[in-house]
């Protein structure tokens, strides 16, 4: 079993104890130099396209790939940034001579945990803030758009996500005149294309929307059928694509929120050891040159 080494050290000439062992400015200025550094290495990341966001906008070939190197840039920011605050706060924090060595090391990897704690409290009320002003944002376009939307449907204006393959559907042939008023026949189109649901279009609605686009476009029964056929594969992938994304993103979303977690208890052993070495460099008087290069 190892043994602990209980010599304490003696006080220096006019050391003076205090009340508290929690050295709060020191931590302070831990958790500021914490957070600058990891804005600044975030933006840089984010000016690189290194964000998770991003990833979900690849195609699933590059996602994986993109995602491995979103994480490890993220890992390091957080690590490193997290490291060079409570490094700081070891180096400012003012040591107690009533302790043994072992202690006091203890108490300066404590102060690099609350620089890690602090941290991560002030970036979650930073991110909670501007989720909130997001969403105001949100529910203020929402409202214009619901208002918008209530007016062209009023007109017969009918938009709609599938909007383009109805009007695929009831486009006029070359020459032809299609009826002027179609807004009627598009909301059943639509309605009939999400009535599809996952599924594809049942063979009694495929052969409707048949007869409805040689009716109002003027071509004949063939031409009518190849064309519903050509829309409705042309809708089907479409969808699948659109389902294909969703999923990347809900993979991303699970990923990168493990990943921050796991990053997080990183950099929380990182805190506590940088913060050790920083109290050992402190009571070492260690000193640095212009290049950070160790001086004695």
């Amino acid at each position: 079993m190892a043994t602990l080494d209980t010599t304490r050290v003696a006080a220096p000439a006019g050391t003076q104890d205090h009340a508290s062992y929690v050295d709060w400015p020191a931590i302070f200025g831990g958790i500021v130099l914490a957070s600058g550094v990891s804005v600044v290495l975030l933006s840089f990341g984010a000016a690189l396209g290194l964000t998770f966001t991003a990833v979900s906008e690849r195609p699933g070939a590059y996602a994986i790939g993109m995602g491995v190197g979103v994480a490890l840039w993220f890992i390091w920011v957080q690590v490193s940034s997290f490291m060079a605050g409570a490094y700081l706060t070891g180096r400012l924090r003012k040591r107690f001579y009533d302790s043994t060595p072992h202690e006091v090391e203890v108490r300066d990897g404590a102060h690099g945990l609350l620089v890690w704690g602090g941290a991560i409290i002030i970036g979650a009320l930073i991110a909670a803030s501007g989720l909130g002003a997001v969403t105001t944002a949100i529910g203020t376009t929402a409202g214009a758009t619901a208002s918008a939307v209530g007016q062209a449907v009023a007109s017969g204006d009918l938009l709609d996500e599938n909007g383009y393959f109805a009007d695929s559907l009831l486009r006029p042939a070359p020459g032809a005149t299609g009826a002027d008023d179609r807004g009627p026949v598009t909301g059943e189109v639509l309605r009939i294309l999400a009535n599809a649901g996952t599924g594809e279009v049942s063979e009694t609605d495929r052969a409707y929307l048949g007869s409805v686009v040689a009716a109002r476009t003027g071509l004949g029964e063939e031409e009518a059928t190849q064309r519903v056929d050509a829309v409705l594969g042309s809708y089907y992938e479409a969808r699948a694509e659109a389902a294909e994304a969703a999923e990347t993103a809900r993979r991303v979303g699970i990923i990168s929120a493990f990943l921050i977690a796991a990053s997080l208890l990183v950099s929380g052993a990182g805190s506590y050891w940088a913060a050790t070495a920083g109290g050992a460099h402190r009571d070492e008087r260690v000193q640095f040159d212009g290049m950070l290069r160790r001086v004695g």
